[in-house]
């Protein structure tokens, strides 16, 4: 089945029904939609789902800033820094990406996920067609992304619209200062309340995102 684009975030009435659902089904969440005011959750890559999973292995577990700036430098590897296609990764030496700034295990998640799409073992474009927890189980195979990386796709270019990222900082901090906690929810606690939420969690979550930050992380 291929999701319709009314069910996904690219839809405004989509975005308009949800947060006037989550502001009747949740006080603190109506607060939050009153000052913040009408949801701006954009899709980040739309079909361009390779170089979503690239760069989202690329920002991992470094600042916007640093994750950008080695980015640049491996864009900069291809002519004219177009996005590389998964045949053109396995081709650049190892040598290469040292250079740009990759470190030996991005390096091999990156090759690891070129060598899948490549072979066809792993196409992306399929995995708009299956359900939330299949896209994650799929994407969770290759090496080096894990289940939030999974869910921010599932957000961010998919669009699917009821993903909630339990484990997501960002999340458990505006959970706490929504909902008056004295210390950090643990992700069961998110869970529970996102129970009042379904079927919109992608919506309620980047309300809490903008809560706490100002705007919504991408799905790097």
């Amino acid at each position: 089945m291929i999701f319709d684009d009314r069910l996904t975030v690219r839809s405004p009435e989509l975005l308009e029904t949800a947060a006037r659902q989550l502001a009747q089904a949740d006080e603190a969440m109506a607060a939050l939609i009153e000052r913040i005011g009408p949801c701006r959750l954009r899709m980040s890559w739309r079909s361009h789902y390779f170089r979503a999973l690239v760069e989202a292995i690329i920002y991992q577990q470094l600042s916007g800033k640093a994750a950008g700036t080695i980015l640049a430098r491996f864009r900069s590897l291809y002519p004219a820094h177009r996005f590389p296609r998964p045949e053109e990764i396995l081709a650049t030496p190892h040598s290469a990406f040292r250079a740009a700034g990759l470190s030996k295990q991005k390096t091999a998640y990156l090759r690891d996920l070129a060598e899948r799409v490549a072979a066809g073992t792993f196409p992306p474009p399929r995995l708009r067609s299956l359900s939330d927890e299949e896209v994650i189980a799929r994407l969770t195979e290759v090496k080096g992304i894990g289940r939030w990386t999974a869910e921010m796709f599932l957000i961010f270019c998919l669009g699917r619209p009821d993903v909630l990222s339990a484990g997501d900082l960002g999340i458990r901090k505006a959970v706490q200062r929504a909902y008056a906690y004295k210390s950090l929810p643990a992700p069961r606690t998110v869970e529970r309340h996102g129970l009042r939420w379904r079927p919109y969690r992608s919506i309620a979550s980047w309300y809490l995102w903008a809560s706490v930050d100002g705007a919504p992380p991408g799905a790097g």
